[in-house]
């Protein structure tokens, strides 16, 4: 039977009903849960020869790891951590992209206690600085693929917690002498690791991964997860993606972003499916339907955005007949995309929702629950999700309100997979979970039958082509220019990004806007915070609306941008 039914007691299909499954779908947690223990060893034992994951890197190679092999290779991680004197608690940022060492470095964090830290490559020194700092991380773990070292390097004179550099990929091409610090070899280093296992010494409370969630009014924030994390996503992998014993699962997502481990590790090993890593440079829909294609891929999840270009693609000329099952998260789907895919590979999408403070919190996914289109669903078993006013009272249907989370112990508590809250910032935890309701700065209305229908955010966020991106930060850099005196930055209706990043520029005296100067923000943008964040707008105006207490209307330039 797939490993999941060891924690929920019953198959997916034994569910006879949505209300069935909402109302008796449970979890059984030992107190000492730990994933690698608890669930990769005992794949191990069990299914020592079965696939776990198919990698294959940008140019083409291919490598295929067993459950045995990532096992292995997890433990002699563990023991490379804790050689190099890395203890229970101890931060360990991990900005790996697609690589196939991430699987096993994740898994051997957890098995010796350590938090890990996922972060993008696409990092600048500023953004790193920050992090570093912000989580006291005290050993970095990256590639030098994509320039990250460099900046890094750049930042390490500004972060006094880090105490060791290690880099995979130390000989290839991409590594060159260029690099002043001493970065240890972590390719040869687990090669000599020992298989000896380390001993359990966590707790299911204990803290177990640490990610960075933009926000509006601030840097980003430190979300923290515990040990329970992977099994609420049992609800993402085993019934919402519809993985398949035996099967082949593919999301589209680099390793620095929380998505990649709603479907890239632990709830479709639960499922018993393999998952598969490709390891692109570039993404381009032709070259993703076509590994689709040449790899059998049984089950599919993107964002939007993808699927905007995927659709552009002659669907019915990949042979994609292994593909059972589609999903997609991370913003609205647009109907014309939905019915574009059903009618070219015969399946249709199902929506999401969820944040970096949760798992999957609302969805469409079983097969008798039929898409409504533009729907987020209905919340997902384990999650109490109602839309609430501004005195945290349940809105009736048709009235939007702020899509809220119950989370006394009356009605069974914390679900599984939410965040424990943010890291150092309890004044911040408690502004959004507070009386016993989380508050997750969305905004919907429900419908008579239950379906959420997504508004937007109640802060001003930015969901660009799968990103989420903090106006703060890019405002921050653009502000560091003396051209700028104020700004705002904003989202704008984009047909393929879903929102493109806009910035409302007031100029200092003595400068004009003009092609020339805009060209001049967007590369400053570029190169002083990660690329993706960089306004693809820039509007030049006298002054921006403001609020009585001089804070900026950043709703008003949307209002006006939306017609």
């Amino acid at each position: 039977m797939p490993l999941y039914e060891k924690f929920t007691g019953r198959h997916r299909d034994d569910f006879a009903t949505l209300e069935d499954l909402q109302k008796n779908y449970t979890l059984n947690v030992p107190d000492d849960f730990n994933f690698a223990f608890d669930c990769l060893d005992v794949m191990a034992k069990e299914t020592p020869d079965k696939l776990a994951m198919l990698w294959v890197s940008n140019n083409g190679e291919e490598k295929r790891f067993t459950f045995e092999e990532m096992r292995r290779l997890s433990v002699k991680a563990a023991n490379f951590f804790v050689a190099h004197g890395m203890k229970k608690g101890d931060m360990v940022m991990l900005t790996m992209s697609r690589d196939w060492r991430y699987w096993p470095v994740l898994m051997g964090l957890h098995r010796m206690g350590a938090v890990a830290v996922p972060a993008t490559y696409l990092l600048t020194k500023k953004d790193i600085e920050y992090r570093m700092n912000a989580a006291s991380i005290k050993m970095l773990l990256t590639t030098p693929r994509f320039g990250v070292m460099s900046a890094m390097e750049e930042a390490l004179a500004e972060c006094p917690t880090v105490e060791k550099l290690a880099v995979f990929g130390k000989d290839t091409p991409y590594y060159s002498g260029e690099y002043k610090a001493d970065w240890i070899d972590f390719d040869a280093e687990l090669e000599s690791a020992p298989e000896t296992p380390v001993e359990r010494n966590t707790v299911k409370t204990d803290m177990m991964l640490l990610a960075f969630s933009s926000g509006t009014t601030g840097y980003p924030k430190m979300v923290w997860h515990d040990y329970t994390y992977p099994l609420g996503h049992i609800m993402t992998g085993c019934f919402w993606h519809r993985c398949v014993d035996g099967g082949l699962h593919f999301t589209i997502s680099d390793t620095g972003w929380l998505k990649s481990l709603w479907g890239k590790m632990y709830s479709q090993w639960l499922a018993g499916s393999a998952v598969f890593t490709y390891d692109f440079d570039k993404f381009s829909a032709s070259d993703i339907l076509e590994k689709m294609e040449k790899y059998k891929v049984t089950t599919f999840c993107a964002p939007p955005t993808m699927y905007r270009f995927l659709i552009k693609e002659d669907l019915k000329s990949y042979d994609l007949s292994a593909l059972s099952h589609s999903a997609t998260a991370g913003e609205a789907l647009n109907p014309e995309v939905y019915k574009v895919w059903l009618d070219g590979t015969g399946h249709k999408i199902f929506e999401g929702f969820g944040q970096t403070e949760t798992t999957l919190s609302c969805w469409t996914g079983y097969p008798w629950m039929q898409p409504r289109l533009g729907s987020m669903g209905v919340p997902a078993p384990g999650y109490r999700m109602i839309v609430a006013d501004d005195s945290g009272n349940e809105t009736p249907p048709g009235v939007i309100g702020e899509i809220c989370i119950r989370t006394d112990e009356a009605g069974g508590g914390k679900p599984f997979g939410m965040f424990s809250g943010y890291f150092r910032d309890d004044e911040m935890t408690k502004s959004v979970w507070h009386d016993d309701l989380y508050h997750t700065g969305d905004t919907a209305y429900r419908d008579e039958m239950g379906f959420f229908w997504y508004v937007g955010r109640t802060d001003d966020v930015i969901k660009s082509s799968g990103y989420r991106i903090g106006p703060f930060e890019v405002e921050s850099v653009l502000m560091e220019h003396p051209a700028v005196t104020e700004c705002a930055v904003t989202g704008v209706p984009d047909p393929e990004r879903g929102f493109a990043v806009k910035a409302t520029v007031v100029l200092t005296q003595g400068y004009t806007g003009s092609a020339e100067l805009t060209k001049e923000l967007q590369t400053h943008v570029k190169t002083t915070t990660a690329p993706y964040k960089y306004p693809r707008i820039i509007e030049y105006v006298d002054a921006l609306p403001k609020t009585i207490s001089g804070k900026i209307r950043r709703v008003e330039i949307r209002e006006k941008d939306n017609g």
